[in-house]
């Protein structure tokens, strides 16, 4: 199932909208357990991600190898419109976490690692009390990237088998963890998703819904200034400027 990418900010971003997105994801599983595929890597893109790709050519290198990198904020969106591009939709983890888990009741097993102790258990939980039929496990995010206690780690998920790893650290942490377990990990589908777990558990809120629905920076900007400042208010325009340089650019290499 292939689907061309748009270029934004040096990053190729799927054009695709959340039912495209889970049920690209629905094919790759399927191809993989019938041996048809390997496994695949599933990133995302927002202005946080790609500030911090501009000046890590490693994370910008593992964006652009990923089987798919959708757009997961609306600073992409408005990047992507002021190049003349178009991304159908933003979704960030805490909006297509429950469609996903609505998919995979009866059928798929779910792993999901990441956060800090006890939050993402929480939010596994409150997955199965909605589907009861949702087979997940969890485990936070804070074990050793080297050592036993790593190869341990690696060996429970392969133990439970999933079809879906769902690895929430934090940009760069988490997609470095990604490309490394991928060749060691037999999974169909492994999914960086960010701080999904936060949300879902409610240890971290959303801000007010009208205001997140539209402008989840300035809500969550609203929820934690002091942490989150520099992110949104320096990222953003950052952002923004490089992808003006590059649409003055594009002008003017189309002039006659």
């Amino acid at each position: 199932m292939e689907i061309g990418r748009v270029r934004i900010d040096g990053v190729g971003v799927h054009p695709l909208d959340k039912e495209g997105l889970l049920s690209w994801v629905d094919v790759r599983i399927a191809a993989a357990r019938a041996g048809r595929a390997a496994g695949a890597l599933v990133m995302y893109s927002n202005v946080h991600v790609l500030n911090t790709a501009a000046r890590d050519e490693e994370l910008r290198a593992w964006l652009n190898a990923a089987d798919l990198n959708y757009c997961d904020g609306a600073g992409v969106r408005l990047g992507g419109r002021l190049l003349g591009l178009d991304l159908p939709e933003r979704m960030t983890g805490a909006d297509w976490i429950w469609d996903l888990a609505a998919r995979a009741e009866g059928r798929w097993r779910l792993y999901w690692l990441g956060g800090a102790p006890g939050v993402t258990e929480r939010a596994a939980a409150l997955l199965s009390r909605r589907y009861p039929r949702l087979q997940i496990a969890s485990d936070h995010g804070f074990h050793p990237r080297t050592g036993p206690e790593h190869e341990e780690e690696l060996k429970r998920i392969e133990a439970f088998d999933p079809d879906i790893l769902l690895v929430g650290m934090g940009t760069p942490v988490q997609e470095r963890w990604a490309v490394a377990a991928r060749s060691r990990l037999r999974v169909p589908v492994i999914w960086v998703l960010g701080a999904t777990a936060d949300f879902v558990s409610g240890e971290v809120s959303r801000g007010p819904a009208l205001l997140f629905r539209h402008q989840e920076w300035l809500a969550r900007l609203m929820v934690d200034p002091r942490r989150l400042w520099r992110r949104y208010l320096l990222g953003n325009p950052a952002f923004l400027s490089r992808v003006l340089v590059e649409r003055l650019r594009n002008t003017t290499r189309a002039e006659p």
